[in-house]
């Protein structure tokens, strides 16, 4: 069948005419915003935290689904362990090790102080047999001037002396190299304990890494996406799932200068979602920003998107997402009117079915 021309105009045009008619109808039955309030189209928006692993290592398991709700410590997922469990073990056989070299030092320096405490006894036995061979090279001397001895006696009584004298010196000697010793074995001490210390802290910093092995979630909220798999090797810092904060829920939207700067923080905020357009939610403005920028595309008009505007942002009570949180949701669009005007009367539309 052939449709004319004529046909098909005025099709156009009765569809022309039917949607200007729907757009009058929509305009004079929505509701009119009094003087003192603003109102902007914007979205359910929440803070996204990535659950991301510390250390390199295999995932083992995951332990929630996307869309469950955890709550604040619930365990999500479960690194493999078996290499960081090796490397404790070898951790804590060179601390054992490392505490054995600390008894092996004090007992070293113990040994140290015996033999300076012998080299001592040594020195005053030096001493003293250099004392007696001193008084008889004297006597002999003085017994050679009357010709009492023989000069043979003389010489072998001075041969004496100086051996003594040589024999107390390295005495002496021998107790410096002792007190060198005890510092030696001191400073062995000194090390084991260092040795102890260094093994405590690998044994610390593996535990740590073991217990950063379990992922936990952070806050109470709902898992998004699941990004790893089981099975799945990742690097330091891989993502392994997505968590909605459902705590910190807030609608994004834009308002134009005049309005902006009349916006204050703390001001009341409804929020009417296009999914549950019956309720409405009270909010509270949380931020607005201090730089203006172009309306983004998401403003319908082409009016409003040629005027700067300012962002801003209205936060849910958390006493209210707390009893409503099997049903946030994010990304659900919808209208923010704000209280310009504090004394203002919120419209009757916006006071019926407050959520509360």
């Amino acid at each position: 069948m052939v449709v004319s021309r004529k046909t098909l105009l005025a099709g156009a045009i009765i569809l022309i005419v039917a949607a200007a008619g729907y757009y009058a109808w929509i305009k004079i039955h929505a509701p009119s915003l009094p003087d003192g309030f603003a109102a902007s189209n914007g979205r359910i928006e929440a803070v996204e935290i990535d659950i991301s692993t510390k250390t390199a290592g295999r995932l083992q398991d995951l332990l929630v689904r996307e869309g469950d709700f955890v709550t604040a410590g619930q365990t999500l997922a479960q690194m493999d362990t078996v290499q960081l469990a090796a490397r404790k073990r070898q951790a804590e056989a060179q601390l054992r090790r490392a505490q054995i070299s600390i008894d092996t030092a004090h007992s070293l320096v113990a040994q140290r102080q015996a033999e300076k405490t012998s080299a001592m006894a040594v020195i005053e036995q030096r001493k003293a047999q250099l004392d007696s061979a001193s008084k008889t090279n004297a006597r002999n001397r003085q017994l050679l001037s009357s010709n009492t001895v023989s000069q043979q006696i003389v010489d072998d009584s001075e041969a004496n002396e100086q051996a003594a004298k040589a024999t107390l010196a390295s005495a002496q000697a021998a107790l410096a190299a002792s007190d060198a010793a005890i510092n030696a074995a001191k400073a062995q001490v000194v090390d084991a304990e260092a040795a102890v210390d260094a093994a405590k802290a690998e044994i610390e910093s593996i535990e740590a890494d073991i217990s950063d092995s379990t992922l936990k979630a952070p806050r109470d909220g709902r898992i998004q996406y699941r990004i790893a798999q089981p099975g799945e090797v990742l690097a330091a810092g891989g993502r392994v799932l997505n968590l909605v904060d459902l705590g910190d829920v807030y609608m994004t939207f834009f308002l134009p200068t005049e309005q902006a700067g009349r916006t204050s923080m703390g001001s009341d905020v409804r929020l009417v979602l296009d999914a549950a357009p019956q309720y409405t939610i009270p909010a509270k403005v949380s931020f607005v920003a201090d730089v203006a920028q172009f309306t983004p595309k998401t403003v319908e008009t082409e009016e409003e998107r040629q005027k700067l505007t300012f962002r801003v942002r209205a936060q849910i009570p958390q006493e209210l997402l707390k009893k409503y949180i099997q049903y946030v949701k994010t990304g659900l669009p919808g209208m923010a009117y704000v209280r310009l005007d504090p004394q203002a009367q919120w419209p009757d539309n916006l006071e019926r079915n407050l959520v509360k």
